[in-house]
């Protein structure tokens, strides 16, 4: 347990709702203040109240931001706790921890894949290949970002696109102007129900013979892994990026990061 005279160091977490919320709770039981960074006002409400939690939303675009946040709030410690495939502001974190010194830790969870034959691992969004294409009924579960790219991409295959996305103004402006047909779009959160995964009866209803998700380690991935598991179709996973060796540490285990931040504390 900390001692007083290390209370209240400021640490800021920049995550999503899956590991930050966790991340931050525990921080705040041991009497740290906590500054946490999400994209939309809805991951925000994924965290509890709490005086000493501060949350801010929206994007930070360049590595002068994160400069100006972290001497502006008197930050001690920094965590990447953000999605696996957020390159951009993981590479803009990394620049601005080594030029002023500040400690950054990478939180990536694991991802846990279980085996069968019909998972398949590839290297980039447009690497299914070795099957045929023409016509077939594939479901891109990839996020809105790369969404309307990737859909022409398989659409020149002559393959059939659908897609899930989350309900946000970003995904859904960005699906609904991409080129897959709007009857061909569905709006909804990840299942957390194991014995009532909505995917599955989109998959059903759209007859999908190929889906296309990250290896991101989260609920998503879980579930397409259930739905293909089994079945007749095909799970395409892209490999999570290379971690780069510019981080101070690394965990993949919440108490481990925890306990090195105490023992960080106390050492300053």
């Amino acid at each position: 347990m900390q001692n007083q005279g290390n209370c209240y160091k400021n640490v800021w977490i920049l995550s999503g709702t899956s590991d930050g919320p966790v991340i931050a709770n525990r921080l705040l039981e041991l009497n740290y203040s906590v500054f946490v960074s999400v994209l939309t006002y809805k991951a925000g409400q994924a965290y509890i109240e709490n005086p000493k939690l501060h949350i801010f939303k929206g994007k930070l675009n360049n590595k002068d931001e994160i400069i100006n946040f972290i001497k502006k709030n008197k930050i001690k410690c920094v965590v990447d706790a953000t999605h696996p495939f957020a390159e951009i502001i993981s590479k803009n974190l990394n620049n601005a921890c080594k030029e002023i010194n500040m400690p950054l830790l990478l939180f990536e969870r694991k991802s846990l894949t279980n085996k069968a034959n019909n998972f398949f691992y590839i290297d980039n969004l447009k690497d299914i290949n070795n099957v045929d294409l023409e016509n077939k009924n594939i479901l891109l579960a990839i996020g809105s970002r790369h969404l309307n790219d990737t859909a022409k991409y398989y659409l020149d295959c002559k393959a059939n696109l659908f897609t899930r996305v989350l309900p946000t103004y970003e995904s859904i402006t960005k699906a609904f102007g991409s080129c897959i047909e709007n009857s061909n779009i569905a709006i909804l959160e990840p299942s957390k129900n194991n014995e009532n995964i909505l995917e599955k009866k989109l998959c059903d209803f759209w007859e999908i013979d190929y889906v296309l998700c990250r290896e991101s380690g989260s609920y998503s991935q879980k579930n397409w892994e259930s739905i293909v598991s089994g079945s007749n179709m095909k799970l395409f996973l892209v490999k999570r990026p290379k971690v780069k060796n510019d981080y101070s540490q690394s965990f993949n285990q919440c108490r481990n990061l925890i306990n090195h931040i105490i023992k960080t504390s106390i050492d300053i």
